[in-house]
Parts: structure tokens; C-alpha cells; sequence
């Protein structure tokens, strides 16, 4: 399903019932909404929710912003923000808008990774619309805290590979890297969401646009001590 929001279109889908109390979710860096595993939505909507997941801009079957200019992320870090075509507050309009075309007055937002990021944002900038904040291994874009380790950094910003084979194993092997080690590693699974993603939609400048919003934005620390919804950080 399609929406227009905050003058792009996402695609979304949604389980549970529409009557009970929505909770949208806000997926990270490059990843599409299938991420959102079906059987963790479907857990969620058993525990009362209407729950709401979609496609970033730049990603899946939303909006690609392709005539934006190329990101120059160096440039970005040094302070020019020439190449920068949106921000995480613009991402935050849009999981505001696709509420609205919802018919959704006030959710329980949850984001991981950027997501996070996002959810920040609407919980700071949109206060009335946020039931609750959920931030999921994010941060608040104070550059001493919540840093990736450098050998991680690398991998997240290594252009991945167009060949489907090849970005098979770059995804994997990314996702080894940010698999906890206390967990066992699925790699047969972590293939298949992978494929399924390359296979939906691939845009490698559409991730390169979403690391210049996330290279560009603000400290939020200041901000977030102002929210005053009911919130969770979950890390590890």
C-alpha cells in the first residue's frame, strides 16, 4: 500500500486491528520495512496494537529522490551541506504525514539504528503526536556518544557491491558484524532478508543520501531532555 506524505509517496502495510492503539515503526540505515520481521509485527499486534511499518524515503518502494545532488560526505563532515537533499527532520515529516493519511492522531513510535534517529525527532519536533518513544541501538547525534566501532564504520560506509551475488555477501557479512555475540548468527535468514531487499528495490546513492542526512543533523541531547512522553532506550 501507498501514501502520500509530506510531498513524497511511502509504502507501508500494516497488521492487527485499526481500532486498537497504532504503533508505527521506523526502520534504520538502507534497511527497507521488510526488516520489520512479519512475525515480530504479527507479536506485536497480539498484544493490542495496530501496528504501522513502511519504506524510508530513498528505499524499498517509497519515494527515491534520484535527481538529488550526489553526496559529498566528506565535505558534509567538514561542515558543507551543499549536497545534502533532506534531514532526519525531514524523515520525521514524513512518518508524521503518513500518520495523517493514516488517520493517526498519536502512535507509539519505535525506531532502530536511523530510525531512532527519526523517532527522536517526531518525539521533539511533533511532541503531541508521540504516545511513546522507543530508541533502538541509536543515538542522539552527539558525535562523543554512540559511535560504531571504526572496523564497523568502514563496512557501513564501503559502497556495496551491484552484483546480487556480491551484495549477498557484502549484507551478510555486514550483518555479522552487527549481530550481538550473544545470540547465535542465522545466516540462512539474514541471506534471505538480504536477497528479498536487493530483489524489492536496490538504490546505493538513495543509502548515500540517508548517511548525508544522518552526517548533517543536529545534537539532539538538548532537545531530548525536553520530551516529555513516556520513552525506552534499548541498547547493547
Amino acid at each position: 500500500m501507498r501514501a502520500s506524505a509530506n510531498g513524497i509517496e511511502l509504502e507501508y502495510d500494516t497488521f492487527g486491528e485499526r481500532t486498537n492503539p497504532p504503533m508505527v515503526l521506523v526502520m534504520g540505515l538502507s534497511m527497507q520495512m521488510i526488516a520489520w520481521h512479519e512475525r515480530f509485527c504479527a507479536e506485536l499486534a497480539s498484544r493490542g496494537f495496530w501496528v504501522v511499518r513502511f519504506d524510508n524515503r530513498d528505499v524499498g518502494l517509497s519515494t527515491h529522490l534520484t535527481g538529488a545532488p550526489v553526496p559529498k560526505i566528506p565535505a558534509i563532515l567538514g561542515g558543507d551541506r551543499a549536497s545534502v537533499a533532506y534531514s532526519l527532520e525531514d524523515m520525521a515529516r514524513d512518518t508524521v504525514g503518513l500518520m495523517d493519511a493514516l488517520g493517526i492522531d498519536a502512535a507509539h513510535v519505535a525506531g532502530l539504528s536511523m530510525g531512532g534517529m527519526i523517532a527522536q525527532c517526531v518525539a521533539i519536533d511533533h511532541a503531541p503526536r508521540v504516545r511513546s518513544l522507543a530508541s533502538i541501538m541509536s543515538t542522539t547525534g552527539d558525535p562523543s556518544v554512540g559511535e560504531a566501532k571504526p572496523e564497523v564504520l568502514v563496512e557501513l560506509l564501503r559502497p556495496s557491491p551491484p552484483d546480487r551475488d556480491a551484495y549477498l555477501a557484502y549484507g551478510v557479512g555486514l550483518w555479522r558484524l552487527l549481530a550481538s555475540p550473544g545470540f547465535p548468527f542465522d545466516e540462512a535468514a539474514t541471506r534471505e532478508l538480504v536477497g528479498r531487499a536487493f530483489d524489492r528495490a536496490y538504490d546505493p546513492m538513495g543509502i548515500a543520501r540517508q548517511i548525508a542526512a544522518i552526517a548533517s543533523s543536529r545534537d539532539r541531547t538538548p532537545a531530548l531532555r525536553e520530551v516529555r512522553v513516556p520513552a525506552v532506550v534499548l541498547h547493547g
